[in-house]
Protein backbone atom coordinates (compact mmCIF):
# COMPACT_ATOMS: atom_id res chain seq x y z
CA UNK A 1 0.00 0.00 0.00
CA UNK A 2 2.87 2.90 0.91
CA UNK A 3 4.82 1.85 -2.36
CA UNK A 4 1.43 2.94 -4.13
CA UNK A 5 0.93 5.98 -1.69
CA UNK A 6 4.21 7.49 -2.60
CA UNK A 7 4.02 6.90 -6.18
CA UNK A 8 0.31 8.62 -6.38
CA UNK A 9 1.76 11.53 -4.10
CA UNK A 10 5.24 11.61 -6.18
CA UNK A 11 3.16 12.39 -9.39
CA UNK A 12 0.96 15.28 -7.86
CA UNK A 13 4.28 16.63 -6.28
CA UNK A 14 6.00 16.57 -9.55
CA UNK A 15 2.58 17.87 -11.39
CA UNK A 16 2.73 20.77 -8.72
CA UNK A 17 -0.67 19.74 -7.82
CA UNK A 18 -1.19 21.36 -4.38
CA UNK A 19 -4.79 19.89 -3.86
CA UNK A 20 -3.73 16.29 -4.85
CA UNK A 21 -0.42 16.00 -3.22
CA UNK A 22 -2.53 17.21 0.28
CA UNK A 23 -5.41 14.76 -0.64
CA UNK A 24 -2.94 12.08 -1.16
CA UNK A 25 -1.52 12.82 2.14
CA UNK A 26 -4.53 12.91 3.97
CA UNK A 27 -6.15 10.09 2.67
CA UNK A 28 -3.08 7.83 3.67
CA UNK A 29 -3.25 9.40 7.03
CA UNK A 30 -7.10 8.08 7.76
CA UNK A 31 -5.61 4.85 5.88
CA UNK A 32 -3.15 4.70 9.27
CA UNK A 33 -0.56 5.84 7.52
CA UNK A 34 1.55 7.77 10.62
CA UNK A 35 3.09 11.32 10.49
CA UNK A 36 6.38 9.40 10.53
CA UNK A 37 5.88 7.43 8.01
CA UNK A 38 4.45 10.02 5.90
CA UNK A 39 7.45 12.44 6.63
CA UNK A 40 10.63 10.36 6.52
CA UNK A 41 8.94 7.84 3.83
CA UNK A 42 6.72 9.92 1.42
CA UNK A 43 7.41 13.45 1.79
CA UNK A 44 11.46 13.90 2.05
CA UNK A 45 12.82 10.79 -0.57
CA UNK A 46 9.86 12.33 -3.02
CA UNK A 47 11.29 16.02 -2.66
CA UNK A 48 14.61 14.69 -2.87
CA UNK A 49 13.90 12.15 -6.32
CA UNK A 50 12.50 15.48 -7.78
CA UNK A 51 15.64 17.52 -7.56
CA UNK A 52 17.96 14.32 -8.69
CA UNK A 53 15.16 14.35 -11.92
CA UNK A 54 16.25 17.61 -12.23
CA UNK A 55 20.07 16.98 -11.99
CA UNK A 56 20.36 14.11 -14.03
CA UNK A 57 17.67 14.65 -16.98
CA UNK A 58 16.25 17.77 -16.63
CA UNK A 59 12.68 16.54 -16.70
CA UNK A 60 11.43 18.72 -14.20
CA UNK A 61 11.64 23.26 -14.08
CA UNK A 62 13.21 25.32 -11.45
CA UNK A 63 9.75 26.59 -11.02
CA UNK A 64 8.44 23.30 -10.12
CA UNK A 65 11.41 22.83 -7.39
CA UNK A 66 10.15 26.08 -5.79
CA UNK A 67 6.18 24.95 -5.84
CA UNK A 68 7.65 21.03 -4.91
CA UNK A 69 9.04 22.21 -2.16
CA UNK A 70 6.60 24.83 -0.27
CA UNK A 71 4.20 21.72 -0.67
CA UNK A 72 6.70 19.52 0.74
CA UNK A 73 7.54 22.15 3.62
CA UNK A 74 3.49 22.55 4.22
CA UNK A 75 3.35 18.73 4.81
CA UNK A 76 6.26 18.48 7.16
CA UNK A 77 5.28 21.26 8.96
CA UNK A 78 1.40 19.45 9.44
CA UNK A 79 2.62 16.52 10.50
CA UNK A 80 5.53 16.99 12.99
CA UNK A 81 3.39 18.41 15.81
CA UNK A 82 1.59 14.64 15.40
CA UNK A 83 4.61 12.72 15.87
CA UNK A 84 4.75 10.43 18.95
CA UNK A 85 8.10 11.25 19.88
CA UNK A 86 8.60 15.01 18.89
CA UNK A 87 11.38 15.75 16.66
CA UNK A 88 14.15 17.70 17.09
CA UNK A 89 15.42 19.89 13.84
CA UNK A 90 18.32 18.72 12.88
CA UNK A 91 19.95 22.58 13.11
CA UNK A 92 19.45 25.95 12.63
CA UNK A 93 20.25 28.32 9.05
CA UNK A 94 20.04 31.37 8.83
CA UNK A 95 19.56 32.09 4.97
CA UNK A 96 19.48 35.03 2.66
CA UNK A 97 20.12 36.50 -0.67
CA UNK A 98 23.27 39.10 -0.31
CA UNK A 99 23.36 42.74 -0.28
CA UNK A 100 22.83 44.39 -3.51
CA UNK A 101 20.89 41.20 -4.89
CA UNK A 102 17.56 40.90 -5.64
CA UNK A 103 17.27 37.75 -6.75
CA UNK A 104 15.84 35.09 -4.04
CA UNK A 105 13.98 31.88 -6.40
CA UNK A 106 17.35 29.89 -5.77
CA UNK A 107 17.27 30.75 -2.24
CA UNK A 108 13.56 29.74 -1.83
CA UNK A 109 13.82 26.32 -3.06
CA UNK A 110 17.47 25.55 -0.91
CA UNK A 111 15.14 26.83 1.79
CA UNK A 112 11.86 24.64 1.13
CA UNK A 113 14.28 21.85 0.64
CA UNK A 114 15.84 22.31 3.79
CA UNK A 115 12.66 22.73 6.13
CA UNK A 116 11.48 19.79 4.51
CA UNK A 117 14.62 17.53 5.74
CA UNK A 118 13.91 19.20 9.43
CA UNK A 119 16.44 22.15 9.68
CA UNK A 120 15.15 25.53 11.41
CA UNK A 121 15.69 27.90 8.34
CA UNK A 122 15.30 31.61 9.35
CA UNK A 123 15.00 33.53 5.79
CA UNK A 124 15.86 36.68 5.77
CA UNK A 125 15.06 37.35 1.86
CA UNK A 126 16.57 39.58 -0.68
CA UNK A 127 18.80 42.34 -0.11
CA UNK A 128 20.49 41.03 3.03
CA UNK A 129 23.34 43.48 5.15
CA UNK A 130 26.10 41.72 6.43
CA UNK A 131 25.11 42.73 10.29
CA UNK A 132 21.19 41.30 9.31
CA UNK A 133 23.10 37.94 9.16
CA UNK A 134 25.36 37.90 12.20
CA UNK A 135 22.54 39.40 14.46
CA UNK A 136 19.95 36.35 13.20
CA UNK A 137 22.85 34.21 13.67
CA UNK A 138 23.68 34.84 16.95
CA UNK A 139 20.06 35.18 18.02
CA UNK A 140 18.43 32.18 16.72
CA UNK A 141 21.89 29.87 18.09
CA UNK A 142 22.35 29.16 14.00
CA UNK A 143 25.82 26.71 13.00
CA UNK A 144 25.35 28.17 9.38
CA UNK A 145 24.81 31.42 7.45
CA UNK A 146 23.70 30.95 3.78
CA UNK A 147 24.31 33.86 1.33
CA UNK A 148 22.91 33.37 -1.92
CA UNK A 149 23.92 35.69 -5.21
CA UNK A 150 22.90 35.39 -8.57
CA UNK A 151 25.37 38.67 -9.29
CA UNK A 152 29.40 38.77 -9.12
CA UNK A 153 29.02 42.53 -7.73
CA UNK A 154 26.92 41.13 -5.16
CA UNK A 155 28.97 38.06 -4.59
CA UNK A 156 32.56 39.44 -4.35
CA UNK A 157 31.39 43.11 -3.02
CA UNK A 158 32.60 44.90 -0.08
CA UNK A 159 29.10 43.94 1.98
CA UNK A 160 28.81 39.87 0.54
CA UNK A 161 30.30 37.32 1.93
CA UNK A 162 33.62 38.62 3.20
CA UNK A 163 32.39 41.21 4.91
CA UNK A 164 30.19 38.31 7.29
CA UNK A 165 32.84 36.52 7.77
CA UNK A 166 34.80 39.70 8.73
CA UNK A 167 32.24 40.32 11.27
CA UNK A 168 32.15 36.64 12.71
CA UNK A 169 36.06 37.41 13.21
CA UNK A 170 36.06 40.55 15.22
CA UNK A 171 33.02 38.56 17.56
CA UNK A 172 35.45 35.16 17.73
CA UNK A 173 32.56 33.04 16.40
CA UNK A 174 33.77 31.70 12.95
CA UNK A 175 34.64 28.41 14.90
CA UNK A 176 30.78 28.35 16.20
CA UNK A 177 28.68 29.32 12.94
CA UNK A 178 29.47 28.65 9.55
CA UNK A 179 28.95 30.62 5.75
CA UNK A 180 28.42 28.76 2.55
CA UNK A 181 27.32 30.43 -0.43
CA UNK A 182 25.39 29.53 -3.51
CA UNK A 183 24.45 30.79 -7.21
CA UNK A 184 25.18 31.26 -10.80
CA UNK A 185 28.41 33.21 -9.65
CA UNK A 186 29.79 30.26 -8.25
CA UNK A 187 29.03 27.45 -10.63
CA UNK A 188 30.74 29.55 -13.16
CA UNK A 189 33.84 29.79 -11.20
CA UNK A 190 34.02 27.02 -8.73
CA UNK A 191 37.13 28.48 -6.83
CA UNK A 192 35.04 31.83 -6.04
CA UNK A 193 34.07 30.86 -2.35
CA UNK A 194 37.72 30.37 -1.66
CA UNK A 195 37.96 34.25 -2.57
CA UNK A 196 34.91 35.02 -0.44
CA UNK A 197 36.33 33.27 1.94
CA UNK A 198 33.11 30.98 2.83
CA UNK A 199 33.29 27.49 4.21
CA UNK A 200 31.83 26.03 1.25
CA UNK A 201 29.39 26.40 -1.56
CA UNK A 202 27.00 23.90 -3.30
CA UNK A 203 26.02 23.97 -6.40
CA UNK A 204 22.16 22.95 -6.07
CA UNK A 205 19.34 21.93 -3.08
CA UNK A 206 20.73 18.63 -3.25
CA UNK A 207 23.87 19.62 -2.57
CA UNK A 208 22.51 21.94 0.06
CA UNK A 209 21.22 19.34 2.05
CA UNK A 210 24.42 17.65 2.34
CA UNK A 211 26.73 20.18 2.84
CA UNK A 212 24.31 21.22 5.74
CA UNK A 213 24.60 18.16 7.23
CA UNK A 214 28.40 17.63 7.06
CA UNK A 215 29.39 21.01 8.50
CA UNK A 216 26.56 20.65 11.27
CA UNK A 217 28.08 17.04 12.46
CA UNK A 218 31.52 18.40 11.91
CA UNK A 219 30.67 21.28 14.64
CA UNK A 220 29.05 18.70 17.55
Amino acid sequence: MLNEIIEEYYSSLFDTDYVGALAVIHNAKKEGVTPEEIVFEIVIPSIDRMLQSFLLNQEASISQHFLASKISEQIVDEMLPLFQQKTEKNGNIVLGTSFGDFHGLGRKIVSGCLRANLYNVIDLGLNVNPQKFIEEAINNDAQIIGISSMMVHSAVGENGCLKVKELLKEKKLTDKIKVIVGGAPYRFDKELYKKVDADGWAENAIQSIKLVGEIIEELK
